[in-house]
């Protein structure tokens, strides 16, 4: 077993799907002043126009070109007339257009230790949209669970984008976490170094070598996402050994 890798096409599928459910569930009446358990700080409209705002920038600066960073994240609100759930929509359409037409070896800026080209965006924008169109099930109805290709490339760019970039959650200590996907062939080898992380290679080992994991977690592939960012608790999933390692891993 080894770590998913997703391509083009699987993020664009999924944001293409994603973004359709995300559509659905706020586009329901009467449901923009709804809190989100999940995000405890929002409201439904909140959510919405946090998604528009952030489609909107992505297009403001992936197709540029170069890989200096954009100006600043606008703070801005839906023109005149036009509704918050209707304002997301549109950059929700251009965003697809533009992502499905854009080379991923294209130069274009990220945040991450990641090669500084145009697929960041395609895989970024799939994963933005599907654990908050979570968020947003979670608020205006029954959640369906993340498509389990696209929530074990999700595990992985927690893993090798999320964490190395500093954006981790939780407090970390030394030691390896196991972590495996109970519906797709998927498993995850984690040394936790403080502030550090490292994501083992699995197809470079030895089948015989000893990871010497201190912690380990299964569950399905959209469990292990929603856990790692903190949507659900770890205790949901099955768990054995130093179990506070599992901390290690939340972002947000």
């Amino acid at each position: 077993m080894s770590k998913p890798h997703g391509t083009k096409d699987l993020w664009l599928s999924g944001l293409r799907a994603e973004a359709a459910a995300f559509g659905t569930a706020v586009g329901q009446d009467d449901v923009l002043d709804r809190p989100v358990p999940s995000c405890p700080e929002w409201q439904v409209a909140d959510l919405v126009l946090h998604m528009a705002r952030l489609y909107q920038w992505v297009l403001s600066h992936v197709a540029r070109g170069v890989t200096s960073p954009p100006e600043s994240r606008p703070d801005e609100a839906p023109p005149a007339g036009v509704s918050s759930v209707e304002w997301w929509s549109r950059q929700s359409k251009d965003l697809i257009t533009l992502l499905d037409g854009l080379d991923p070896e294209f130069p274009a800026w990220n945040w991450a230790p990641q090669p500084k080209k145009a697929v960041f965006w395609h895989r970024r924008m799939a994963h933005e949209t599907a654990v908050h169109r979570w968020d947003a099930q979670m608020a205006t109805g029954l959640t369906e669970p993340i498509e389990a290709r696209l929530a074990a490339d999700g595990v992985t760019e927690v893993l090798d984008t999320w964490l190395p970039a500093g954006r981790r959650l939780g407090q970390s200590r030394p030691g390896v976490v196991a972590m495996q996907a109970t519906d797709i062939d998927a498993v995850w080898y984690v040394r936790l170094r403080h502030e550090g992380v490292a994501l083992l290679d699995t197809d470079t080992l030895l089948d015989d070598d000893d990871h010497h994991e201190r912690a380990t977690a299964s569950g399905t592939a959209s469990d292990l996402l929603l856990a790692v960012y903190g949507r659900i608790p770890f205790e949901v999933l099955q768990t054995s050994g130093d179990v506070g390692l599992l901390e290690g891993l939340r972002t947000g």
